[in-house]
């Protein structure tokens, strides 16, 4: 069975995701979370860092666990009940942890926006959406009809997409930026675009989109960040000649 070195496969994951370059919410922690004895035979992706998708992984034979929504986003003691049982999970079943946050939204090929943007046929993509002086979005002028580009988010992402139809029917300048960026609707007016596609967004948005002139398309959060974990550990995968697979479980949000 073909195996690599972990810390190989960790220094090669965080030069690819430029992780020291790239920065994220204050809280959020990039890279290795939790090591395993030293070898990756097989890798499993999934959204969340969680007890749930740690058994799932476990389940799928994987030493490795790759998430973009990591273990650690402020206080993370004490490590009892639920937390407990996941450490001792991970370590019964030799299973590391690796997360990607803000770093794979941004990558230009493996990311989420990357990712997205393309199943929906968006070409010529460029740059967009800044965070702390740095992109991690992406947008693109194409002209595409709304109800079309509905009907393609929805088969990108397998499920319902909500619509704000604040903008024109023709659309010609659609911006991408996985997860929760709903709340940055003025941020994507103010670059000129006609169209924003995101994963959630709160109530008072839908009069915003409309007094921005502005299509906003809310295809859910997690629906919308499942694309960069598998896109990375197929690459891995294919790098390492390693077996891999995606762990899916889905929050409806």
């Amino acid at each position: 069975m073909p195996k690599t070195s972990l810390l190989d496969l960790v220094s090669y994951c965080d030069h690819l995701l430029r992780l020291r370059e790239i920065p994220d919410y204050d809280r959020a922690v990039n890279g290795l979370h939790v090591a395993n004895r030293g070898t990756v035979t097989r890798v499993a992706a999934a959204v969340d860092g969680s007890l749930a998708t740690a058994r799932l992984a476990v389940a799928a034979g994987a030493d490795l666990l790759l998430v973009h929504h990591g273990l650690f986003w402020g206080k993370t003691h004490p490590w009892t009940g639920p937390r407990y049982e996941l450490m001792n999970l991970l370590v019964k079943n030799n299973l590391a942890i690796y997360s990607a946050h803000l770093p794979l939204d941004a990558h230009p090929k493996l990311g989420n926006n990357a990712c997205l943007a393309s199943a929906l046929g968006l070409k010529a993509r460029k740059p967009f959406f800044n965070y702390k002086g740095f992109p991690i979005g992406c947008q693109a002028a194409q002209r595409i009809n709304r109800n079309e580009l509905a009907r393609r988010l929805e088969q990108a992402v397998g499920g319902p997409v909500r619509v704000i139809p604040g903008g024109p029917e023709q659309c010609r300048r659609i911006g991408v930026v996985s997860g929760g960026a709903g709340a940055d609707l003025e941020q994507a007016a103010e670059t000129g675009l006609d169209t924003f596609i995101t994963g959630e967004g709160p109530h008072w948005t839908y009069s915003l989109a409309e007094e921005l002139g502005l299509n906003v398309f809310y295809a859910g959060h997690y629906a919308t960040e499942t694309f960069g974990v598998k896109a990375l550990a197929e690459h891995l995968a294919r790098k390492y000649r390693l077996s891999w697979a995606f762990v899916d479980h889905p929050t409806g949000l």
